[in-house]
């Protein structure tokens, strides 16, 4: 017999899942029924589908944007349709609690955990919450902070600041098995760049166009994106890849210094992992600027060094890489200080105190 009945919910990007990754093995040990709704094709299929424990419903889902477009129209009678869906759903499975990472996806799950009765906790990983939170929390009991400052956005009943989650999995790499995946060794440090679940082109671009400098002193593993791998680019200490899901773990053991987009589920994971990253936020013309905030956070804090993707270069990246590098152990010192456990042992209480009996 199951504890009881648990629903997660949110997608569109890696970093809209990732929580939810983390949580879901910890509910699944001690017995509840794990079940998360998604949209049909997006990310989360692929990233949750498969895992053991874990049943998937995919529903109707419609992008919300900020901006005037005839898409709007039609995505909005599909997050209608996704409500209904969600609430049927929801009606069958009666669950105690509706825990919702964010992205698009999460929007009609939220709005129909409201009608059908259901609590619900929205987590927000970013400096200022982004707009399908916003839409959800009329409908939810609680929103959960990554960064203090996030509370100034929101009202002051719903918000609890509680720090970023972090998967247990993480903490289990083996520099070993990325060894042997990449062909790398032990005798240079290990550059990894991650442009996100999308890849990130002018990152990717400049990375290319900084290898003859970096491989002489390092070796680079290259996360680029769906469809952004370049076969003649590959050489003796680069190696790149799609994406990587199991085999990230034991990318991150091997990293001495990450390049990374500054999305805060990422960040924070590196945080969490002591490794110096250099981060190139995305700008304001492709995003709301929630990144550029994540990043001049952990600049502040001394995690890291940011350059803005409008000025970036390639003398700047080099001279940016080998800087942290240098100066490693000064930046793991500002690390220390966070403990990431904690913050996942909260999370699993606020969630068990805000069931329906």
């Amino acid at each position: 017999m199951t504890k009881g009945t648990i629903v997660f919910t949110g997608g569109g990007t890696a970093g809209h899942v990732v929580v939810n990754l983390a949580l879901m093995p910890e509910f699944i040990k001690e017995g509840y029924d794990v079940h998360y709704i998604g949209s049909y094709d997006e990310i989360e299929r692929e990233l949750v589908e498969d895992m053991e424990g874990v049943t998937y419903h995919g529903i109707s889902t419609g992008r919300l944007r900020r901006y005037l477009s005839r898409r709007n129209v039609r995505d909005a009678f599909r997050v209608v349709k996704g409500v209904f869906q969600a609430k049927k759903i929801l009606k069958q499975l009666n669950p105690s609690i509706v825990f919702s990472k964010g992205g698009f996806v999460s929007v009609p799950v939220v709005m129909a955990s409201k009608m059908a009765g259901v609590p619900s906790i929205i987590h927000e990983s970013d400096y200022t919450p982004g707009l399908a939170n916003k839409i959800a929390l009329r409908f939810s009991e609680k929103i959960l902070t990554t960064f203090p400052e996030t509370s100034e956005y929101l009202p002051d009943e719903k918000v609890h600041y509680i720090g970023a989650i972090i998967r247990e999995e993480l903490f289990q790499g083996d520099q070993e098995n990325a060894y042997e995946l990449t062909g790398f060794n032990s005798h240079k440090p290990t550059i990894l760049v991650m442009g996100g679940s999308g890849g990130a082109q002018k990152v990717n671009d400049m990375v290319r166009l900084s290898l003859p400098v970096l491989l002489k002193d390092f070796q680079v593993v290259h996360l680029c994106g769906k469809g952004k791998v370049e076969a003649s680019k590959q050489q003796d200490g680069y190696v790149q890849y799609e994406y990587v899901t199991d085999e990230l773990k034991d990318l991150l053991a091997m990293s001495d210094v990450v390049i990374s987009r500054a999305g805060a589920n990422a960040i924070f994971e590196f945080l969490a992992l002591r490794i110096p990253m250099l981060l190139i936020p995305l700008s304001k013309q492709q995003s709301r600027g929630d990144q550029i905030l994540n990043a001049k956070s952990f600049k502040n804090q001394g995690f890291a060094e940011v350059i803005e993707e409008e000025v970036l270069t390639r003398e700047q990246l080099i001279q940016k890489v080998s800087d942290l590098y240098e100066n490693r152990a000064q930046y793991h010192r500002k690390m220390e200080t966070y403990q990431s456990q904690e913050v996942k042992d909260q999370v699993i209480n606020l969630i068990k105190n805000t069931m329906k009996h």
